[in-house]
């Protein structure tokens, strides 16, 4: 896959890597194939990549992201052209690879959310693992607005984060929820002035980049897999993820920096 690396860019800073939606006039939609491609490129590069042990995902300007792109809409033009078999097509082919994407993405994902999350944009805050905004944000699960229904996951995505009653409040009403609201419901864990976004992000993601990168993967893994399996399903799962643990050059470290009273250092072996 090739993607135009400037439609999201990608920043390290030591094992933590920045993704910027980076089309501000147009308020970081996400609906459009290059952008889709660009965030499915990142995650794999993530995904290969052991040095990566943290993303930031944010928005360019203003808005984290306003979702689809409206006057594509009006249009009828790239994915929501054509009769309802090629729409179901562009929904399965475009925006619905990116749930799945991130869903699979081995490495955590804090969404910095630096303004308005709407429609997909807000889905696309909900994919993430934990998440951080602005004071100047808010989240609007707005389909119901349009006249439509959330195309990409958001009705998966949004109960599992907010629980099922206030996930219904949104989608039913299409109405705003503000940043201290985000917090009170526990959609994100911090609310901070638009100045200080970034660095909050950055020294959360630094908290869980310090610890061992196959432990953090498996973490993840496990997190996902208790939201599907039963439980002695996930203990299975469980035990055999332990005993790799326990082999890894990483975990000996751990134990021997913890007996030394020192910070560890690890490797990702």
């Amino acid at each position: 896959m090739s993607s135009a690396p400037d439609i999201v860019l990608a920043e390290r800073n030591g094992h933590v890597v920045t993704w910027t939606i980076n089309l501000p006039q147009a308020r970081n939609p996400i609906s459009d194939n290059a952008t889709i491609d660009r965030l499915v490129e990142l995650v794999e590069e993530a995904n290969n990549d052991y040095d990566t042990r943290v993303v930031i995902l944010t928005g360019a300007g203003s808005a984290f992201s306003a979702g689809g792109n409206i006057k594509h809409m009006a249009d009828r033009d790239g994915m929501f052209g054509g009769a309802p078999h090629e729409l179901r097509d562009s929904y399965r082919r475009g925006i619905q690879r990116l749930p799945k994407a991130i869903y699979h993405c081995e490495v955590p994902i804090i969404a910095a959310v630096n303004g308005p999350a709407v429609g997909a944009g807000c889905d696309l805050a909900m994919m993430c693992d934990m998440r951080v905004a602005s004071t100047t944000a808010f989240f609007a699960e707005s389909f119901v607005k349009l006249g439509i229904i959330p195309g990409d996951g958001g009705a998966w995505l949004l109960p599992r984060a907010i629980g099922a009653a206030r996930a219904a409040e949104m989608a039913f009403t299409g109405d705003r929820v503000d940043a201290a609201t985000a917090l009170q419901w526990g959609m994100v864990s911090q609310v901070v002035a638009p100045e200080e976004l970034a660095r909050t992000a950055q020294a959360l993601a630094e908290r869980v980049a310090v610890n061992p990168p196959h432990a953090l993967r498996m973490t993840k893994k496990l997190l996902r897999e208790g939201q599907r399996q039963d439980l002695d399903s996930l203990l299975e799962l469980s035990a055999t993820m332990q005993a790799l643990s326990h082999h890894t050059t990483d975990h000996a470290e751990a134990i021997q920096a913890f007996l030394d009273h020192r910070t560890g250092q690890f490797t990702g072996r």
